[in-house]
């Protein structure tokens, strides 16, 4: 029987609140638990929700959220100190204008959505970079969320573990976890079609691989990626094991 820690946390008001620890790396070591978190957002905690995420001792958030969705749903913890590294939502509003030509088909949102993710790369490589930075100075236990903590966190939470030293099947598993606990917003893009809401509401390998596919092609390999994009060279690369592995 494990004694490891639960790595999802059962929230009230988010229910996508997980623990990046107690994966293995490649050179024998696990990640730390208890140290970093990924979340959807952290607008709607219950009372008892945020006693859970003060014993855990959480007090810096990193929020990739956009404008409007951080107004819509503003960190109810007061303790925990908010790092906004914005990078605004695309996707609905490309699938409303696919909507509007009457080409909206749930093959044309997974598409919509692999290419949100090659743009993660494509345009929004400063925000990561900005995370990364803070990973190197600020101290854990931290969080780092979205709206649904799926998409711009699951691409994060995927580099993170890539810089650790974790496999990619493992980073494949910790993505896809999302669909196992992630319950979506019942309101949320009501006016498009019930196949294309399930398209956008859940995660697929084939998202996380888009992302990868546009690190290639932008910068030739995912090291060159962390190296250049994300100023994640060797030092650093040690600086991040040594604060976020055990041994």
């Amino acid at each position: 029987m494990s004694d490891s820690p639960t790595r999802h946390l059962a929230l009230q008001g988010a229910s996508n609140f997980r623990d990046l620890g107690g994966y293995p790396t490649t050179d024998g070591r696990t990640t730390r638990w208890r140290h970093i978190f990924r979340s959807n957002h952290l607008g709607q905690l219950t009372a008892d929700d945020i006693e859970i995420v003060r014993a855990l001792g959480v007090r810096s958030a990193f929020d990739f959220r956009g404008l409007e969705e951080r107004a819509a749903g503003v960190c109810v913890v007061n303790e925990i100190t908010v790092h906004s590294l914005p990078i605004e939502p695309t996707v609905v509003a490309a699938l409303r204008a696919e909507l509007a030509r009457g080409t909206l088909t749930a093959p044309v949102a997974l598409e919509l959505m692999r290419e949100s993710y090659r743009n993660y790369v494509r345009h929004n490589t400063h925000s990561f970079r900005a995370l990364f930075g803070h990973l190197l100075e600020d101290r854990a236990p931290l969080v780092i969320h979205c709206t649904a903590g799926k998409d711009r966190t699951g691409f994060a939470s995927a580099l993170i573990l890539h810089a650790l030293g974790v496999s990619d099947d493992v980073i494949a598993e910790d993505y896809l976890l999302t669909n196992q606990f992630y319950r979506r917003d019942a309101t949320a893009a009501i006016d498009l079609p019930e196949d294309v809401r399930n398209a956008i509401g859940s995660v697929e390998a084939s998202y996380l691989t888009a992302a990868f596919e546009a690190v290639g092609k932008e910068y030739g390999d995912l090291e060159t990626y962390l190296r250049d994009g994300l100023k994640i060279g060797p030092p650093e690369r040690e600086a991040l094991r040594a604060r976020y592995l055990q041994s």
